[in-house]
């Protein structure tokens, strides 16, 4: 399929380089009237077609005239073809394993095929797929709650449980966002505020020297690797049940403790206690899916470097990507502000809270 005239005016060509480390170049936007095209032709969905935020691929929610409500993801064409298949292949995987899991389902098109290679006029081919709309609130919209905490811990578990068995080509691309390579962060510390980089490069020490030589010896496995309150919907009426967990964008083969690290790392509250609340996801999740106790002993190194990481990452992709500014540092002033509260506990002692909170104590 071409389509010069529904590529938008002004956007970056599809064979814009991109930084080493980024890993993906900027792609031509897709316009939501040739999505609506793609949705018609391939699917048969007669609908009406949304953009929503995202920052590598390009997604649009889909209204049929029934009501009924999908998800049309346009992969970034820079992204390694094994890498889309191995998010494709693994919500399969969990729809065959866990079917109540509440994930995002894949729908065929037409033909038959999960995947589509669709060609576009600016040169790109990227590949074209058709999800399940989970309906709910955001998490990050709703007031949390200990209830929902502790759903968000089962759902995380459930989640490490049904990609423990699972096995990809693609799963071991190397990935920014892996908590295993942080340390690599320095090189993009500059982008950092002159006035916050002093506890983020502490941070990062402190993963180079009390947790990487850890994470190479803990389990390991796929991972959805991104559970932030942005990729969690809630129950729309009672806000205290995770109705949907979506964006599998990040999803890479990890020491397993790093996906609850990345949890609990955005349920840290701004507050004297920053732990507690994220002590009720942690013990749900244990709960489910127990914790080694070399586990729990890296669990908070973790966290806190998942906040650095979020500084760091935000704050350089925003200067590399102004247009896209807004989205991409939408976690950043939370991320700071719950690092400092991290920074004035001491290792044992949120070690010890931890274990206490999994252990009913």
């Amino acid at each position: 399929m071409t389509q010069t005239d529904l590529v938008a005016p002004g956007s970056a060509p599809a064979n814009a380089t991109a930084h080493p480390i980024d890993g993906l170049r900027a792609a031509s936007a897709v316009l939501e009237a040739l999505a609506q095209r793609l949705a018609a032709e391939h699917y048969g969905l007669i609908a009406a077609v949304h953009r929503l935020d995202s920052e590598r691929d390009q997604n649009f929610r889909l209204r049929s005239l029934s009501g009924q409500e999908h998800v049309l993801k346009i992969a970034n064409p820079a992204e390694d073809r094994a890498v889309t298949n191995l998010q494709t292949e693994a919500l399969l995987h969990l729809a065959a394993v866990d079917p109540d899991l509440p994930v995002p389902r894949i729908f065929p098109a037409r033909n038959g095929m999960t995947e589509l290679d669709i060609a576009f006029d600016d040169g790109s081919i990227r590949v074209v797929r058709l999800l399940s709309f989970l309906a709910g609130t955001p998490m990050h919209a709703v007031e949390t709650s200990a209830e929902l905490r502790r759903s968000l811990g089962r759902c995380a578990a459930r989640l490490a449980r049904g990609l423990s068995d699972f096995s990809h080509c693609g799963a071991n691309h190397k990935l920014l966002w892996d908590l295993q390579h942080a340390a690599e962060l320095y090189q993009l510390i500059d982008a950092v505020p002159s006035e916050r980089r002093g506890l983020v490069e502490h941070v990062l020490g402190g993963f180079e020297t009390s947790a990487l030589p850890m994470l190479r010896h803990l389990p390991s496995q796929p991972v959805h690797n991104d559970l932030n309150p942005h990729n969690v919907v809630v129950d729309h009426e009672t806000h205290t049940g995770v109705a949907g967990i979506i964006d599998f964008g990040d999803l890479t083969h990890t020491a397993r403790i790093n996906d609850l690290a990345i949890t609990a790392a955005y349920q840290v509250a701004d507050t004297d206690d920053p732990l507690a609340t994220a002590c009720d996801m942690i013990a749900a999740y244990h709960a489910v899916l127990p914790l080694q106790p070399a586990e729990l002993d890296v669990l908070f190194d973790l966290i806190a470097t998942r906040m650095a990481m979020t500084v760091v990452i935000s704050s350089w992709r925003a200067a590399r990507y102004p247009a896209n500014r807004e989205y991409i540092l939408r976690n950043n002033a939370a991320a700071w502000a719950r690092l400092r509260r991290m920074a004035a506990l001491s290792r044992d002692q949120a070690r010890l809270q931890i274990q206490r909170a999994c252990h009913g104590e």
